[in-house]
């Protein structure tokens, strides 16, 4: 055999070398337990209770009430200096411009200093989980230490047409375009019935979020994560202004059978599957997301709690958003490099029983992981609050039980999805 040249054993050292150094390079789920400096952390995330659109604890209260008594607990929980806190972010869907300027006056009414600057964001039903992603890449890139992601909606006061604008000739005239004010019922209803998702399908899964939440709440599994609110609410049969403590989600109904869902008339279509007991509750709350690098928790002695790995935003047809998770979930496992086997804990909104039961099917997930204490069929989907609401529920889930990687998701109206990853501490 010919005797390699130096520079061919050099090359082969460095091969050997090379082998070396990748098979000890932590793959899939053990790389993203991995901790480092620069991670970007959850210190604190909680969320008021979730009350019914124009029924239920907080129909008198505004958004920004919701928002301000949210950062005061963020506050008084994490026991962060306000003043450290130079930027926060909050989703919002249905306010005018998000509700920009009232959001602004909440952070100063709650504690936050002139110096934290304060933005509002409108990507739907994933507002409240892009406003903690906007902060995270914002810890992440450099361009702030420590932020706040937040979410909030008054579904009692804001709901209603008013919320879509007018659509320009041009807009109408296009013919994808015009498809993104299509009401979420009926193209639900039409995505059930060309995707073959049965009412009894709808039903048998709407009934598990009710029974999984109800079992939840009498156990008091919730009771960490909710920051009760005092309000005033006026009894709408005598009409007398009361206070009252706010401290659970009023929108759980007991015991809900597939019978007894059975018995509800379709909403959007009379022959439907589609009705108001397996679809997401219109309703009110805020939740709030503290984050910064690991580094900056660990020096300020901040407990932390788990996180932020990575997200993904995709987008689908305008007619077809319901299948939003189904898309964007993927990019984000790829982005962590993890399959979903390895994910303990999915919170994927349940916009519709239809949309939600489909996603969970064509991605073979299982089921038992995905909403443990049920969803948003049971408890709401506060539009803008979902998202930033998910994280909270997530950590406290992975806490009690002992897991460690969860994932949240949910459709997005007008045709798109989004993901992201978190790891508990």
């Amino acid at each position: 055999m010919a005797k390699e040249s130096p520079a061919q054993q050099r090359l082969s050292q460095v091969q050997s070398h090379l082998a070396s150094s990748e098979a000890d390079i932590p793959r899939g789920r053990e790389n993203i337990l991995q901790k480092s400096p620069d991670d970007v952390v959850v210190t604190c995330a909680l969320r008021t209770p979730l009350t019914r659109g124009g029924k239920g604890g907080f129909k008198d209260t505004a958004a920004a009430d919701l928002l301000a008594h949210t950062f005061r607990s963020l506050i008084s929980r994490s026991r962060i200096d306000p003043n450290l806190v130079e930027d926060i972010s909050v989703g919002n869907v249905l306010a005018p411009g998000a509700g920009a300027t009232e959001y602004r006056a909440a952070a100063l009414v709650a504690g936050f200093p002139e110096t934290t600057a304060v933005k509002t964001l409108n990507r739907q039903c994933s507002s409240g989980l892009q406003a903690c992603v906007d902060i995270a890449n914002a810890i992440r890139g450099g361009m702030i230490d420590i932020g706040v992601g937040a979410g909030v909606e008054s579904m009692s006061s804001q709901y209603g047409p008013g919320a879509v604008s007018e659509f320009s000739e041009l807009l109408d005239h296009h013919p994808e375009a015009k498809n993104c004010k299509v009401p979420m019922g009926a193209l639900s209803e039409q995505m059930a019935s060309d995707r073959k998702i049965t009412r009894g399908v709808q039903d048998a899964f709407a009934a598990r979020s009710f029974q999984k939440a109800e079992a939840a709440q009498k156990a008091g599994k919730f009771r960490d994560e909710i920051s009760p609110m005092k309000v005033k609410w006026v009894d709408p049969k005598t009409e007398e202004e009361k206070e009252i403590v706010v401290d659970k989600d009023d929108g759980i109904r007991a015991g809900m059978t597939v019978e007894s869902l059975g018995k509800i008339k379709p909403a959007f279509k009379k022959d439907g599957s589609i009705h108001a007991g397996n679809a997401s509750q219109v309703s009110d709350g805020a939740a709030a997301v503290l984050l910064m690098k690991r580094s900056t928790a660990e020096r300020l002695g901040q407990m932390i709690l788990g996180k932020f790995v990575c997200s993904s935003v995709v987008g689908v047809k305008p007619l077809l958003m319901g299948i939003g998770p189904w898309k964007a979930i993927p990019v984000a496992l790829e982005k962590a490099g993890i399959g979903k086997e390895e994910v303990d804990v999915w919170e994927i909104n349940e916009a519709f029983a239809s949309q939600c039961v489909w996603c969970v099917q064509q991605l073979g997930l299982d089921e038992a992981k995905v909403n443990p204490n049920g969803g948003a069929i049971a408890f709401g989907h506060p539009l803008g609050c979902t998202g930033a609401r998910q994280v909270a529920t997530l950590f406290n889930e992975l806490a009690r039980t002992g897991k460690r990687v969860g994932v949240t998701s949910m459709c997005v109206g007008t045709g798109m999805g989004m993901a992201a990853v978190w790891i508990k501490e």
